[in-house]
């Protein structure tokens, strides 16, 4: 089972392989591995990464999120079946390890720090009329498509003063998803309601990142993973948007490489 999904998975590794210690770096939806390239260059020790199904130059389409916490069980089974690890996701990555908590919590014995970046426990906005009807058009499609034309869009996803070279990346990366990977996991996202298994990193050093403009997932929810978690740091960035990996990105991986 873990050689077919990775089959489809482009999983990257850096780092010195002889580190006692990998991070493991989950980027969100519609992006894809190169999220976390100022992050993963900055950190110590070893670094893998990987690209969602159906996001950047994965295979495969739409998932749920119980199944993208399975393809996050099979990435450690093979690439890193020995030592210590530490966790970091990003929006949807951060949902993935709370899955991969509520269905394998005998795998986070090794975890020894997770960082929840931009992310949320549960209790996110149901799809609109217009994401309804749009997604009809967009599943159909081998992929989004029309990264120029959401660019501007895409700025409202970033705090004050972003790159511009940043927001540019972050729509070609949207461009690039399947559209049944855009409208699959959008939907999956409203169903997510994970709050109970932050219980099992509740001996875990977490440390949970908000951007205080963030429009995607509101600070009040990093607050709900932080009151679950009332041993984690909380780290609140001011006129800092959804994307903290790309935009606090020096910051970020100071505070991954604390927990390795």
């Amino acid at each position: 089972m873990a050689s077919l999904v990775l089959d489809r998975l482009n999983v990257v590794t850096s780092g010195s392989s002889s580190s006692g210690v990998t991070a493991v770096l989950l980027h969100g939806w519609t992006m894809d591995l190169t999220t976390w390239d100022r992050v993963a260059a900055s950190l110590p020790g070893r670094v893998v990464r990987y690209d969602v199904r159906g996001h950047g130059l994965s295979g495969g389409g739409t998932a749920t999120i119980s199944e993208l916490a399975d393809d996050l069980a099979a990435v450690l089974e093979e690439h890193v079946p020995t030592g210590r690890i530490v966790l970091a996701g990003h929006s949807l990555g951060g949902m993935t390890i709370m899955a991969l908590a509520e269905q394998r919590p005998e795998l986070f014995s090794r975890v020894t720090g997770v960082a929840l970046v931009a992310t949320s426990c549960g209790n996110l906005p149901r799809l609109s009329r217009v994401e309804r009807l749009a997604g009809k058009w967009l599943v159909k499609r081998p992929k989004v498509g029309f990264g120029r034309l959401i660019t501007p869009g895409l700025r409202v996803t970033f705090g004050h003063r972003p790159r511009w070279a940043d927001v540019r990346a972050a729509a070609a990366m949207a461009g690039a998803t399947t559209g049944e990977a855009f409208v699959g996991i959008r939907e999956e996202l409203t169903l997510h309601q994970r709050r109970e298994a932050l219980a099992v990193l509740a001996d875990i050093p977490t440390v949970v990142m908000a951007g205080s403009w963030d429009v995607l997932t509101p600070m009040r929810h990093s607050r709900v993973l932080a009151d679950a978690l009332p041993g984690a740091e909380f780290v609140i960035y001011p006129k800092v948007g959804h994307m903290l990996p790309l935009e606090r990105s020096e910051d970020v991986a100071r505070r991954i490489a604390a927990l390795m």
